[in-house]
């Protein structure tokens, strides 16, 4: 279809191609309604996210072509992370390399991306044309952010990030090129934008007919509720507010106020009579028994069953709300607060959510001043508030990046500060709740490894970690 209606231009296009039993990554050149070439991705990625061993072949074609009697040359993503392509380009007489890609989006990807590029056009002394997706897929999200270098690896141009935009870019290859139009947004604008568009790709490719958030008055909820109506607009988004006979009046009041701040639909259900029916049904069986964590696990189950019934009579998608500290030491409930079908802060460390949330109210003061203020706390029993269970954010945080994101061992993690007994608790909460983790939602990657395809770690092992 695209090779049917390319008139006057050259196109560069990327698909998959089949070559008798070979399937290559590959880009072909399209001119006057032809194919003229075919170039196949010579380094196939196969480390983190990415599997491409598993599908494709690597090809060695040149990808040269010659356009305005300039010779240029094609290359695939990962072609560009290794000097060897853009070498034998260089060496063939390129003076432009085009280089199309879906490279995902993580916080600190852009600034070392554009060093490799720019070494690169430095080295070989071409001008590098780096097109790159918009666009959320699962889990992951691809940020734009394309850009033109020049010969001496200086960045002339540079596209925003997660929009899809199309640019007119006029190139003189002899001349001295004036720099184009240059973005670079902070790091909380960044991961804030990079949410939005996951939610709301999954939500529109996925044909849900909105969302619905369970808003609690805590700040996870309320980041959500943020992320989502700047996703997909209030009017498609639903707020049910599910009070127990632990939940602070206060935070009924905050979740109302954030509501109607964000114009958002909601409503108050409380979770008492179902609450005292599943304790009234396990009377019996729980006789002479102590009350321990398993009445706290049934309130939360009795949130993720209204949600996910009204999920199922609207068609609209369950938005978990758990964050990415959390799910790694196994603080939340299967089938409760972890029951949805999209988790927005699975990738976002607690101390982020902070910052994310200040961030959000310096655009626009939705968030109630107290939920960022008060402690954090689940309300599933009398005065609860998470470091009752676990360390101080500012501590637990650091901890868990080294060891699930750079692959410290413990004592490093130790050298660095910490305590030795507050590291191993938490390393091996992080162990032991995999069987957890794999149960949960998809949600958003932000950074350079999110569980599940980045951390692939087996339930079933009989390794601890110990002092």
């Amino acid at each position: 279809k695209i090779v049917n209606s390319t008139k006057g231009i050259h196109v560069l296009l990327g698909h998959p191609f089949r070559d008798n039993d070979n399937i290559y990554n590959a880009c072909s050149l399209i001119h006057g309604g032809k194919i003229l070439q075919t170039y196949y991705k010579q380094n196939l990625p196969n480390y983190g996210v990415f599997d491409e061993k598993r599908y494709f072949k690597e090809g060695n074609s040149s990808g040269l072509f010659e356009i305005n009697d300039t010779k240029a040359a094609i290359s695939i993503c990962e072609d560009i992370w290794v000097p060897e392509p853009i070498n034998k380009a260089a060496s063939a007489g390129a003076k432009i390399l085009f280089n199309i890609n879906a490279s995902p989006y993580h916080k600190n990807k852009l600034a070392y991306r554009e060093n490799i590029i720019s070494k690169r056009a430095k080295d070989s002394e071409m001008f590098i044309v780096y097109a790159n997706l918009v666009g959320g897929q699962d889990e992951l999200v691809f940020d734009g952010n394309s850009m033109v270098v020049n010969d001496q690896g200086e960045v002339i141009f540079h596209a925003p990030q997660f929009e899809e935009e199309l640019f007119n870019i006029n190139l003189d290859l002899k001349k001295q090129n004036k720099k184009i139009d240059l973005f670079y947004p902070g790091e909380e604008e960044s991961i804030y934008s990079a949410l939005v568009l996951g939610v709301r790709d999954y939500i529109r490719k996925n044909k849900f007919k909105g969302a619905i958030i369970g808003l609690s008055g805590g700040i996870d909820s309320a980041l959500t509720l943020c992320i989502a109506v700047d996703a997909i607009g209030p009017e498609n988004v639903e707020v049910l507010i599910m009070p127990s006979r632990y939940t602070a009046e206060m935070s009924i009041e905050d979740a109302c106020e954030q509501a109607n701040n964000l114009n958002v639909a909601h409503e108050i259900i409380s979770i008492e009579e179902p609450f005292n029916s599943f304790l009234g049904v396990l009377e019996s069986r729980f006789k002479d028994l102590p009350t321990d964590l398993t009445e706290e696990n049934i309130q939360a189950r009795c949130r993720g069953l209204l949600l996910m019934a009204i999920s199922n009579k609207t068609g609209k998608i369950v938005l978990t709300t758990g964050n990415k500290s959390e799910m790694a030491v196994g603080y939340a409930t299967l089938y409760g607060d972890m029951a949805g079908g999209f988790a927005p802060l699975k990738d976002v460390w607690k101390t982020t959510v902070y910052k994310l949330a200040k961030w959000r109210n310096k655009k626009q003061h939705t968030i109630p001043e107290r939920v960022i203020s008060r402690p954090p706390s689940a309300e599933l029993r009398p005065d609860q508030i998470d470091q009752d269970s676990l360390p101080e954010y500012d501590v637990l945080d650091p901890i868990l990046e080294n060891y699930i994101e750079k692959d410290h061992h413990p004592e490093e993690i130790i050298a660095r500060g910490y305590d030795a007994d507050t590291v191993y608790k938490v390393v091996n909460l992080v162990d032991k709740n995999e069987y957890k983790r794999r149960q949960a939602a998809p949600g958003v990657r932000i950074t350079e490894r999110a569980f599940g395809r980045d951390r692939r770690y087996p339930i079933t092992s009989g390794y601890v970690e110990k002092k």
